[in-house]
């Protein structure tokens, strides 16, 4: 279902989004925008140098992430420009908590894309025993990955994404943001294909 997206009062347009009217400062605007798109904290898949952001809010117990995920997956190998900034919400329980601690560890493997992607992909619920399977057969060094997850860095990287989350009134899992629209469910490689050409039209 699509949704179009600017802040409250021009960060985006949440019409339809539950979201609390306030008045916001250009100076809230510009930092809001600033942690959607450009949060240096957050995993980037894809080209990060490149000429379009798509941001991704996504949870690995999600069933419609890993629908979309394959779609995903597609429109980074079709559109080598795109930079995927992905926000980490684990917004279905412990194990999902679990799940985004040990993607944002992998990542200091250089690891996130393939974990990621291997999560997404993996049958039944994620927890903290099929989370480190996964890591596991994909060649992750476990022992390292189990203590970075608790670093307080992660944590707070992934309070951060879920205060984010709420802030702009995403209405869930998955939400995608380019430009000043955003998508909220899954949607086929087509219409994500679109969101991102209306994106780049934007900026020129």
């Amino acid at each position: 279902m699509r949704r179009s997206l600017a802040a409250i009062a021009g960060l985006f347009l949440l019409t339809a989004m539950p979201v609390a009217a306030q008045d916001w400062s250009e100076a809230e605007i510009a930092t809001i925008k600033q942690a959607v798109f450009n949060d240096p904290d957050a995993p980037v898949m894809g080209n990060p140098a490149g000429d379009v952001t798509l941001v991704e809010f996504s949870d690995y117990n999600c069933g419609f992430c890993r629908k979309a995920a394959p779609d995903v997956a597609r429109l980074l190998q079709s559109d080598p420009k795109i930079k995927l900034v992905v926000h980490e919400i684990p917004i279905f329980g412990e194990g999902s908590r679990e799940a985004a601690m040990a993607a944002l560890a992998a990542s200091r493997q250089g690891k996130y894309t393939a974990f990621h992607r291997a999560l997404m992909g993996m049958k039944g619920r994620a927890d903290k025993r099929s989370v480190l399977r996964v890591a596991r057969e994909i060649g992750l060094d476990v022992e390292r990955l189990e203590r970075d997850m608790r670093d307080p860095a992660i944590t707070a990287q992934i309070e951060a994404s879920l205060t984010l989350a709420d802030q702009i009134g995403l209405a869930g899992t998955p939400s995608f943001v380019a430009g000043d629209r955003a998508v909220f469910g899954a949607l086929p490689v087509e219409d994500l294909a679109e969101l991102v050409s209306d994106a780049r039209k934007s900026t020129k």
